[in-house]
């Protein structure tokens, strides 16, 4: 089915589900399907769930996007705490995660259907996340009609939305090694060593934490950018500072998923 098509059948779904909720993160999935929803004239809430897993400045451009899109836009609060075992940080950290989340959201809707973003990239790789939405009964309309990344960005450029080019977002607890319990201080300070390279024009990268080692990831058309014994400098003399023991640069750059090595079957943000 070409692309066009796809969209259209997805705004039929939206339109027909009477007053619903779109799970709101801001990235480019859950951004294109709330103005899809608008488009088709469907009335819904977009409600995002804040929790310390996301880091300040996303939430600081979500509430951006809501106020340009004039999204009907709601907010939960989550600590860190709250979130029950995801904070172990298990292999199946994004099960107990989402079923907390997705939980919240659920007690939001109070009976209404609630939408979220997974399209068809998302199947096949290591997301334990996807079992949570199932037993939940989260409804995943992109995956409904077969979108993809590739054909999401596409329609979010034709529908002029700023995240039609956003890179992959995923939560600060991804970048931290399986079994390594997640504090606030540990978030802390990824955000602030991923801050430190955003500012100097890293667009797609992590920092992941493996027992106090930093290995960073940047995009792999950025690798050349990084080679630069100044930056290197102060890259390594921040990091310290932040209370990384080492600091390591991983030559094959960002990979979605890298974390997941150790493990059998496909990725996770």
């Amino acid at each position: 089915m070409k692309t066009e098509k796809k969209y259209e059948k997805l705004k039929n779904i939206l339109s027909e589900l009477g007053n619903f909720v779109v799970a709101f993160s801001g990235g480019v999935d859950s951004t294109f399907l709330a103005a899809a929803a608008q488009d088709a004239g469907a009335d819904f809430t977009a409600l995002t769930v804040k929790t310390p897993f996301v880091p300040q400045k996303e939430i600081e451009e979500l509430e951006e996007l809501v106020e340009k899109l004039s999204l009907n836009h709601k907010e939960i609060e989550l600590k860190l705490e709250e979130l029950g075992e995801a904070v172990e940080n298990s292999p199946e950290r994004c099960y107990y995660c989402k079923k907390k989340i997705f939980g919240e959201i659920k007690k939001f809707a109070g009976g209404r259907i609630i939408v979220e973003g997974s399209n068809t990239d998302d199947i096949g790789d290591y997301r334990p996340g996807l079992k949570a939405l199932k037993e939940l009964k989260i409804r995943s309309p992109l995956l409904e009609v077969d979108l993809s990344k590739k054909e999401i960005r596409e329609l979010s450029y034709s529908l002029g939305l700023p995240t039609w080019d956003k890179p992959s977002l995923s939560c600060l607890a991804t970048r931290i090694i399986y079994g390594d319990k997640i504090s606030k201080e540990k978030l802390n300070k990824i955000e602030a060593a991923e801050g430190f390279l955003m500012e100097r024009g890293f667009e797609q990268l992590r920092v992941r934490d493996h027992n106090n080692l930093a290995r960073i990831e940047v995009g792999a058309d950025e690798r050349e950018k990084f080679m630069d014994i100044e930056l290197i400098d102060a890259v390594e003399a921040y990091f310290k500072k932040l209370g990384f023991e080492y600091v390591t640069f991983d030559l094959a750059g960002y990979r979605s998923g890298s974390m997941n090595r150790m493990l059998k079957g496909g990725t996770d943000e």
